[in-house]
């Protein structure tokens, strides 16, 4: 039971830790980030479809411009990691502005949507 005991855990291990196995991780990551753009586009098309039927009130306007300003910046972050994670062999890790910037977006987003739905 010495040092040998241990050794099948750290199999692969180098100096600085396990070797990366990148499995389908990014392949998740890089759709976990498609679908919350998606869930983006339901609520920007639906803030514009409840402007058209509610009448064009200022507030629904500013409302529904606002959606989509959200929601464009959300695509442009959304798209760059995509992007990011399917070119490289070891994509860097978000910084954390965009990651302040996705999740800002995304809360404000999810806001606009129901103040319109109200």
């Amino acid at each position: 039971m010495g040092a040998d005991a241990d050794s099948g855990a750290d199999a692969g291990a180098g100096p600085s830790g396990p070797d990366r196995d990148p499995g389908l991780q990014p392949e998740r990551t890089r759709l976990a980030w498609r679908r919350t753009t998606l869930s983006g586009t339901v609520v920007a098309v639906l803030a514009g479809k409840t402007a058209l039927h509610s009448g064009a009130t200022p507030a629904t306007v500013v409302g529904t411009a606002l959606c989509c300003a959200l929601w464009l910046a959300f695509l442009a972050i959304a798209h760059d990691r995509i992007r990011t994670l399917a070119s490289a062999n070891r994509p860097h890790a978000l910084t954390p502005p965009y990651a302040t910037a996705a999740a800002l977006c995304t809360v404000a987003l999810a806001v606009c949507g129901a103040f319109l739905v109200l």
